[in-house]
């Protein structure tokens, strides 16, 4: 009910008008105090909404909201997924489709969110997830390899996540392994990759992105660590529908790529536009700090890390990658 609710008020909010809270109230056959309440909650997802006696609620913006149909019309046609479902309200783009496992997904299927109430980082973290004015999408892969065919997603995501907001704005990523992308040295976006399956038999992945767009102030507060948004470095107003086609667009061509030729046909690609290549870099697991200079990644998605003279091969786990300048 509650969330029937929020998305009646999303609804009829979203084009910058002012809305009575009477009328939603009589529309929704709710009280006015429990509009006020319901309002609030949307607010603390991270919709700029103001009241204004006499005259009702209001947006401060129009919302940009994501549309299946507008989605669908914008993708180039070569290679399409075989569905995209959006959704307003969801716990995490990645739960819902973990959640359809085995036998309730197609390849390829494409699930977006305006907003999460559980969005996840890597190692558990929360992903903070304002309504309305990012990019949350995942995506079903199924691995006919195994597991084994999971190495290196998360580098081919990131190549994909490039290519499209390449494609849109012309602007130029860099990134960083295992899976964020960085804008002018800070994160711009973040991969998860979650998995289902054995090493040696057909599995089941789900890749998760999540792209700054346009953050909003109250919810940056929340952001414990260095960030930027993609709307700050470009001139124009980039259209949300057109970047979700994009990044579907994309991470299908990279995917295909990847299950073709492997990760080693995109290494040169990689290399090129690796934040930290060549660069004093420092490892952290756990408690241990081990120091070194990075010399990219090799074609199963393993950092190459030089300590002491002597190359060796890092695949991820529970680490973190950051500079030592």
């Amino acid at each position: 009910m509650a969330k029937a609710v929020r998305e009646h008020l999303i609804k009829a909010l979203a084009n910058g008008g002012f809305v009575s809270g009477q009328e939603l109230g009589d529309q929704l056959n709710i009280s006015r105090t429990a509009i006020s309440k319901h309002v609030k909650m949307l607010i603390d997802m991270g919709l700029d909404i103001y009241s204004v006696t006499g005259k009702g609620y209001k947006l401060a913006q129009p919302l940009d909201l994501l549309r299946k149909d507008e989605i669908l019309r914008l993708l180039p046609t070569e290679i399409l997924p075989c569905e995209v479902e959006v959704h307003n309200l969801i716990d995490s783009t990645n739960s819902y489709l973990m959640r359809r496992l085995p036998n309730q997904v197609t390849q390829g299927q494409v699930c977006l969110a305006e907003y999460q109430s559980a969005g996840r980082g890597r190692r558990g973290r929360q992903w903070i997830s304002p309504f309305g004015s990012q990019i949350y999408l995942s995506m079903y892969w199924y691995l006919e390899q195994g597991l084994s065919a999971a190495m290196g997603l998360s580098l081919v995501t990131a190549l994909a996540v490039s290519d499209a907001i390449y494609s849109l704005t012309n602007v130029q990523v860099q990134l960083k392994w295992p899976n964020d992308i960085y804008l002018g040295g800070v994160k711009l976006a973040g991969i998860l990759i979650d998995l289902e399956g054995q090493a040696l038999e057909p599995s089941h992945s789900v890749i998760g992105i999540g792209l700054n767009l346009n953050m909003p102030v109250q919810a940056a507060e929340k952001i414990d660590q260095r960030w930027t948004d993609l709307q700050s470095h470009s001139q124009s107003k980039i259209n949300r529908n057109a970047l979700s086609a994009q990044l579907i667009h994309h991470l299908l061509k990279r995917l295909h790529q990847h299950q073709h030729k492997g990760l080693s046909a995109m290494l040169d690609e990689w290399h090129a536009r690796d934040f930290y290549l060549n660069k004093p870099v420092k490892l952290l697991t756990g408690d241990n700090v081990t120091r070194g200079v990075c010399r990219g990644v090799n074609n199963q998605g393993a950092l190459l890390l030089e300590v002491d003279g002597y190359t060796k091969a890092i695949y991820g786990g529970e680490v973190s990658l950051r500079g030592d300048e």
